[in-house]
């Protein structure tokens, strides 16, 4: 058996003791009065990844995943070219005193009722081109970008009737 220790007793530090625990006493109060200062970063850190999360669903629902209606689109099956109608070149004003003689005709679907009536399409292409320079009417992707702009107005007004437009004279001056 081993020998029996002896007991000792603790002391604890009192105000009136040593000034060296004294000073140990006083820093450490205040260290310990700032812990409960600090506040857990968790909260924090889940609040971000939860926001995170919220961000990549919408992401992915507004962005990334194909619409209903481009699924349905895709299986509509394009309609079936019909008449053309060629329609009689207008003049149309431009910018700085110049003209443009434009000349179209409508590719009309094959279940179109009726031939369609190109006032309506010269009135849109009028509207369009009026006031443009020759300039911006000289560069290739302007002048696709207008047509498009057109058939998308035309088809419009025509309810999807007219299925595409074709420039059958384009002379700037």
């Amino acid at each position: 058996m081993p020998p029996a220790r002896p007991v000792t007793a603790r002391t604890t530090a009192t105000p009136t003791s040593s000034p060296e625990k004294t000073m140990a006493s006083k820093t450490a109060a205040p260290a310990e009065s700032e812990a409960p200062a600090k506040k857990s970063k968790k909260p924090l850190l889940l609040g971000a990844v939860v926001l995170l999360l919220v961000v990549a669903a919408a992401v992915w629902f507004f962005v990334l995943r194909a619409p209903a209606d481009a699924e349905a689109a895709a299986e509509e099956p394009e309609p079936e070219k019909g008449e053309v109608v060629t329609l009689e070149p207008v003049s149309v004003n431009l910018a700085d005193g110049s003209y443009l003689r434009l000349g179209l005709a409508l590719q009309q679907t094959a279940d179109a009722a009726h031939e369609a009536d190109g006032s309506e399409a010269l009135d849109l292409a009028i509207t369009t081109f009026s006031g443009r320079t020759v300039e911006e009417l000289a560069k290739p992707e302007v002048r696709d970008e207008l047509k498009h702009q057109l058939l998308e107005q035309v088809e419009h007004a025509y309810h999807d009737e007219v299925m595409d437009l074709y420039f059958t004279e384009f002379v700037t001056q």
